[in-house]
């Protein structure tokens, strides 16, 4: 053998032999001689105490599923025992989190690229009490401060497959959310299938698209408060975080009760370790969907109880900001049925709402909440804070317009039938409702009624303090005798009603808009009648009196009825206020006053021919809108269009209310004569015996 060749055959044995120290030397080192300088280093670098208080060890074992030549390549078990990391120095608490046990394995061939991949960490009763100051220091970040600022970052990369754990205990104390939560996780015992929970078709959709959810393994259990409200729930989970393959998601089901609020769900979430996605099956219910908005940040009306059902779909991580989608969800809002798809992005300057929902039958009372018209019992067991006065008509409940500033939204909503009683039709609502900012309108607002169509602009400007308001009102081709389906002289009436609103105000209710409101309202009806049973049936104690006064038991025909009032700082005051029927003329002259909701009219009959009418002196109405008082006036009638100091100031209203005549059936509208005649400065033409 030659020189060289010794040489060599000397450097390979001796470093054969180096080598097979070392790896007896790993392999029956006693790591617990590290564990002192190991535990010091770790607490410096997160200037918190670290320790492994129990056994460290590290055993080499082959991985046979790697398959090929790597599975003959040993990897380094590592097992620590009885681990605590401590609080940062403002807790009051010592122990941030402790484990009784952590197993991971490192793949030892990427460490050559300055890789540490783990592909699996195993937690054994993990417990965390997680804290979060009102000034937003939580114990849960770390602060790491490099010795040399301007040193080169680590081209070390941590890659961590799964992390799997045991039963736990967790707590969470965050003032910043007002929220304490107790969370225990504890073993099934047996393992539930996923289609078990989810359903089949839901499993079999998750696999179509690649996935395996994996079997649920834990129970958990949750009681405290979220948002100072009451909340308890329970349900499970799987065992396994898989933090990078997508295609093995963690299931997740729970029912919980926040407040008077249920929630239940099932499915999957993606990249728990960043809450990368969600797949769920959500069921929503509670008493108003306002009441959601401390829980979610979501702005939504005040409503009746509600319930809905549908797929909740989560991407966390889109560039323009997380965004959330309920697709085609089911449910009901008090009596009536509700159906859609919304989406929510959290993005800036402003998260957004936007998508489409579908009544096909719409209960106009679960309509009443979102002005705050429906009862003081109804108000309460939805959480209202605002108490309607027993005195009072319009709804004093003030809007939440701090809430308009936190989100927009984009919806359209189309109600196919409304129903308000079985005697009046409304069908075929549709709104477009946009809120940007803090202003919020509903353009258009569209009903139809009777045959005919109200159309709506509503713009509420919620940026100022009080609320301005501005709503434009048409409504077109009312047909009488669909307004008043039961009552008999009406069903052959060609009659229409149309009229016009233009009212604008401030104020933080419906009650204070109007006690401010200035604008207008104009009313015509044609070819109609009217009888002391009609009043009856409209509710109208008082004009069943007046009608009764007038015109007895028997029903009269209008040939018009025509209205124009002028509106200033909450006072309605009548510039035009006349019915033509066939037995006489009849003036209403007066003031309804929208801020102390006190009605004060005058009104005066005209006869058209011998001794139809019987009264002598003209009547009144006054007191309050909620239960009005009517009687007779002591003094005698007075000439014709009693209540006008002249003719003259009642031809500028007659003429703009000569535009809402259209024609009615072919037959000629007998309010065009009426209104000419008044526009010329002329009294109707009378009999007078």
């Amino acid at each position: 053998m030659t020189r060289t060749r010794k040489v060599v055959a000397w450097t390979l044995a001796s470093l054969s032999v180096l080598l097979a120290v070392l790896v007896l030397i790993i392999a029956f080192f006693d790591w617990n001689r590290i564990k002192s300088p190991l535990n010091a280093k770790v607490s410096e670098e997160l200037h918190r105490p670290f320790a492994i208080n129990g056994n460290l060890a590290v055993v080499w074992q082959r991985e046979p599923e790697e398959g090929g030549w790597r599975a003959w390549v040993p990897w380094p078990h590592v097992v620590a025992e009885d681990l605590s990391l401590g609080n940062p120095e403002w807790s009051k608490q010592p122990q941030m989190v402790t484990l009784k046990r952590v197993e991971l394995r490192i793949s030892p061939l990427p460490l050559l690229a300055q890789r540490v991949v783990i592909p699996r960490i195993d937690l054994t009763e993990p417990n965390a009490e997680l804290q979060r100051l009102a000034d937003g220091r939580a114990n849960w970040t770390f602060k790491f401060d490099p010795k040399d600022p301007d040193a080169e970052p680590s081209s070390w990369v941590v890659d961590i497959g799964a992390i799997g754990f045991d039963k736990g205990h967790v707590t969470l104390d965050d003032q910043s959310l007002k929220t304490r939560l107790d969370v225990l996780i504890d073993p099934l015992g047996k393992p539930i299938p996923f289609s078990d929970i989810v359903g089949d078709k839901a499993a079999k959709t998750a696999q179509d698209k690649g996935a395996a959810p994996q079997d649920y393994a834990f129970g958990i259990k949750v009681k405290g408060q979220y948002h100072q409200q009451k909340l308890d729930g329970e349900g499970k989970i799987g065992g396994l975080l898989a933090l990078q393959d997508a295609n093995r998601p963690f299931p997740v089901q729970a029912k919980v009760s926040i407040a008077d609020t249920r929630v239940e769900l099932a499915g999957t979430l993606t990249d728990p370790l960043n809450l990368g996605a969600l797949d769920l099956r959500l069921k929503l219910a509670g008493a108003s969907l306002g009441n959601l908005y401390p829980l979610t940040g979501v702005t939504l009306p005040d409503t009746p109880p509600y319930a809905t059902d549908g797929h909740l779909v989560a991407k966390l991580h889109e560039p323009g900001g997380a965004v959330f989608r309920y697709e085609e969800f089911n449910g009901k809002i008090g009596q009536s049925d509700i159906h859609g798809s919304l989406a929510y992005v959290a993005g800036e300057p402003r998260p957004k709402l936007s998508g489409a929902l579908l009544s096909n039958q719409l209960l106009f009372a679960d309509l009443a909440p979102l002005i705050g018209a429906d009862s003081n019992a109804k108000q309460k067991a939805r959480g209202g804070e605002s108490k309607q006065p027993t005195d009072k008509v319009l709804p004093v409940e003030e809007f939440k317009t701090e809430r308009w500033r936190d989100m927009d939204a984009d919806v359209e909503f189309t109600g196919k039938r409304i129903v308000h009683s079985e005697q009046l039709p409304f069908n075929d609502l549709y709104t477009h409702l946009v809120l940007t900012n803090g202003v919020l309108s509903l353009e258009p607002l569209r009903f139809g009624v009777a045959g005919g169509k109200l159309d709506a602009q509503i713009r509420l400007n919620g940026r100022t303090e009080p609320l301005e308001g501005q709503a434009r009102l048409s409504a077109r081709g009312f047909k009488l005798k669909q307004l008043f389906p039961t009552f008999e002289p009406m069903k052959t009436s060609f009659g229409e009603l149309n009229g016009d609103a233009d009212i604008t105000g401030r104020g933080n209710s419906i009650a204070k808009l109007l006690a401010t409101s200035n604008g207008n309202l104009k009313m015509l009806i044609n070819d109609g009648a009217i009888s002391r049973e009609l009043m009856e049936l409209a509710g109208l104690n008082v004009g069943n009196y007046v009608v009764g006064k007038i015109f007895g038991d028997k029903e009269v025909k209008i040939n018009c009825a025509a209205a124009d009032f002028d509106i200033k700082t909450g006072l309605a005051t009548t510039r035009l206020f006349v019915f033509d029927t066939e037995n006489a003329i009849i003036y209403v002259d007066g003031t309804a006053n929208m801020a102390t909701e006190q009605l004060d009219l005058t009104i005066t009959p005209e006869s058209k021919g011998w001794r139809l009418i019987s009264l002598r002196s003209p009547l009144y109405v006054r007191g309050k809108f909620i239960k009005p008082d009517a009687g007779v006036k002591a003094v005698p009638l007075l000439l014709r269009g009693a209540g006008m100091v002249a003719l003259g100031v009642i031809a500028a209203p007659a003429a703009g209310l000569l535009a809402l005549i259209a024609p009615s059936g072919g037959e000629p509208n007998q309010c065009a004569p009426l209104l000419e005649q008044m526009k010329a400065g002329k009294a109707p033409k009378t009999v007078k015996g």
